[in-house]
């Protein structure tokens, strides 16, 4: 089936209207405006191209950048590029910040640094460290009068003075330039406070620890002297490090402008790995537009950044806001961003952005979320930008995607959000309270949750029948908003959560200027397919939302919920519908459905036990045992296609799929436009 077609040709946000348009329209692009995403991107004719090649027997910075005489580092050919300049990198290892001094003219004049593709092509923010002695004249234990554990093997390097010249991350520390929102009583502050620099032993990091004698518990671990000059380091096993790659970081980024605003860049196919910048404020990336605009970066790799992958945006709220300065534009397409101690991506103030097709893992390992810029995306003020097609995954104690304050027109879609480790929401949707944002067709699946279970009350026999009021300690949801109106959430898939499928709150008093609170009100939740979500499926803090459509499969118990006014309602799917007049067409499934995440599959299966029931309450509920089975309603007005950007037929069952099959197995990976592995 063609993925164009009939679409939305305009979206007024009381009455949509579907019309016939040409079949070039990408349905997928859709705003909520019901403008299409329009990417700037046209092919580029080059009138000059420049090679780097340090594996090259003639490579030097004295040659002219020929294939057969090219530089030998990356930083040379920057020098001598003008806009329309393509550089060819050869694959090889670059021990160096890359510092673009130009950027481009223009959408059809950008100076490119793109992979030659005769091998990885790896940009590193470290060095070797080659000189090794045994660490002496500390104590391993904690105790005096302890004895020394021999078994115990520490090593220590003294950092040689010609890789750090201008900065060292082993003598700054994480905590960020603005620390007016730390919650410092909410927060452990150790990572805030350890030293930027890390150590790598053959590719894998030593774990950082605040005193000489906690290397003696932990293998493969490292401590770094008070003036920053010496570390001591512990490897797994006890090994000496004479026949082991140990790197230790010195540069704060590998890819970054020194001056601002140079815009019209491209990067393609690079590995930027072992960036040591602080936490952010400033938002500082391993590749930084360094609040440029329009660049494109496209099929690269982040390795092991300290705390931002790439940023896109302003960098911080306290530089000037020149006037008709353009902020975002950018297109991050088809990168694979790991291990990134923060934010993966960052953008503040940014606009009319892209970011698609992008594999995104292992965020958050610093544990800094409380200092409010952690996230695999963490956006500020986003506009008119699109993301979609994106894989999130194993985000620890962060969020997958969170659009903070002031978004508007923006769409995300065909996404996978799965496996949040501690994670208290996979989406958070923060003080957004003008123009509608766009949640469709996404798959959400395993959100932990993080919260102190000693802290949920346990009443004994039946005192707690009569609680007025839920306990609010437990958490993850797949999608949170809080003080935030307009949400437009349709046709996702939203499984496991350790909270809530959808929660909100409202937020009253957070003013400023013309700002107004924030309601939590006008939500729209159609269609969606909610499974084993453990508290409630949806939470709401007023009735002044919509609801339709909507699968509930293995839910159980007050799964339905309204918050205020007092008493809250915590309510079966009849007595939403009798109560409320919400989810009419809302139908109650018993099936299970298992979401392999690491190959990217899905797939329906009957279900092992049947739901208990007491009297009559199985004909009141009337659960559907084979999804194939469930029945479909008129298509949202403002979603067109499914989860692999097909058109839809203008009935379609809940959730993201066309049809929904016993025993088929789904492929879920969205870079891959194939709905099944058959």
């Amino acid at each position: 089936m063609n993925k164009a077609g009939k679409v939305l040709a305009s979206y007024d946000y009381k009455c949509v209207q579907i019309t016939q348009i040409g079949a070039s329209m990408d349905i997928t692009a859709l705003l909520p405006d019901g403008k299409e995403f329009i990417s700037w991107e046209v092919s580029q004719e080059y009138e000059k191209e420049l090679h780097v090649n340090c594996r090259h027997s003639n490579a030097s910075d004295e040659n002219d950048g020929s294939l057969e005489y090219p530089f030998k580092t990356i930083n040379e050919a920057a020098r001598k590029a003008v806009p329309g300049t393509r550089i060819w990198i050869h694959g090889g290892e670059y021990r160096e910040c890359v510092r673009p001094l130009r950027g481009g003219t223009g959408t059809e004049h950008m100076i490119s640094y793109e992979a030659f593709g005769d091998g990885e092509v790896i940009i590193k923010a470290s060095e070797r460290a080659t000189h090794f002695e045994k660490s002496t004249g500390w104590r391993v234990s904690v105790s005096f009068t302890e004895k020394i554990k021999e078994e115990v093997q520490i090593w220590q390097t003294r950092l040689n003075p010609e890789d750090f010249k201008g900065y060292n991350p082993f003598c700054a520390v994480n905590i960020l330039h603005d620390r007016l929102f730390i919650e410092y009583d909410k927060t452990d502050m150790t990572p805030y406070l350890n030293r930027r620099g890390m150590i790598f032993c053959d590719g894998k990091p030593l774990k950082q620890v605040a005193l000489y004698h906690q290397m003696s518990d932990q293998e493969g671990s490292y401590w770094v002297e008070a003036n920053g000059q010496t570390v001591h380091f512990r490897l797994p096993g006890d090994e000496e490090p004479f026949g082991h790659l140990i790197e230790v970081t010195c540069r704060e980024q590998c890819f970054a402008p020194e001056v601002p605003f140079l815009s019209y860049i491209k990067v393609k196919g690079l590995v930027c790995a072992h960036a040591a910048m602080g936490a952010p404020v400033p938002q500082r990336g391993a590749i930084s537009c360094y609040r440029g605009h329009h660049w494109l970066i496209e099929d690269c790799e982040i390795r092991w950044s300290n705390a931002v992958g790439i940023d896109i945006g302003n960098e911080c709220w306290h530089h000037d806001r020149i006037e008709g300065q353009l902020i975002g534009y950018s297109i991050i397409r088809g990168c694979r961003i790991f291990d990134v101690g923060v934010c993966g991506i960052a953008g503040l103030f940014a606009e009319n952005y892209l970011i698609e097709d992008n594999l995104i893992e292992g965020t958050g390992w610093q544990k800094m979320e409380l200092s409010w810029e952690a996230g695999a995306i963490k956006a500020h003020n986003s506009v008119g930008s699109l993301i979609r097609r994106n894989i999130f995954k194993r985000t620890y104690r962060a969020d997958h995607l969170w659009l903070d304050c002031g978004n508007e027109n923006n769409r995300i879609t065909q996404n996978l959000f799965l496996d949040g480790i501690e994670q208290r929401e996979a989406i958070f949707i923060e003080c957004t309270r003008d123009g509608v944002n766009l949640i469709d067709n996404n798959i959400f699946w395993n959100i932990e949750g993080r919260f102190d279970a000693g802290k949920i009350q346990k009443k004994p026999g039946s005192s707690g029948w009569y609680n007025m009021v839920e306990d609010d300690t437990v958490n993850g949801y797949a999608i949170y908003g809080e003080g935030t109106d307009h949400l437009y959430i349709a046709n996702n898939l939203i499984g496991k959560c350790r909270g809530a499928g959808y929660f909100a709150k409202t937020v009253s008093f957070r003013m400023g200027g013309l700002l107004r609170g924030g309601t939590s009100r006008d939500t729209r939740l159609f269609q969606n397919i909610f499974y084993d979500c453990r508290e409630a499926a949806i939470t709401l803090p007023t009735e002044k939302n919509e609801v339709e459509g909507n699968l509930y499969v293995k839910q159980t118990g007050g799964y339905l919920r309204v918050m205020y006014p007092a008493p809250e309602s915590c309510l079966d799917l009849p007595a939403w519908k009798e109560f409320y007049g919400f989810d009419l067409k809302g139908q109650e499934g018993w099936f299970e459905i298992q979401v392999d995440t690491d190959n990217y599959t899905l797939e329906f299966l009957e279900a092992e036990t049947i739901p208990v029931s007491f009297g009559n309450q199985m004909e009141k509920h009337r659960f559907l045992y084979d999804p194939s089975g469930v029945e479909k309603n008129i298509k949202d007005r403002l979603v067109a296609g499914d989860f692999y950007g097909y058109e839809t037929e203008p009935e379609r069952v809940p959730g993201p799929f066309r049809e929904l099959v016993i025993g088929k197995k789904y492929g879920i990976d969205p870079r891959r436009f194939s709905d099944s592995t058959d």
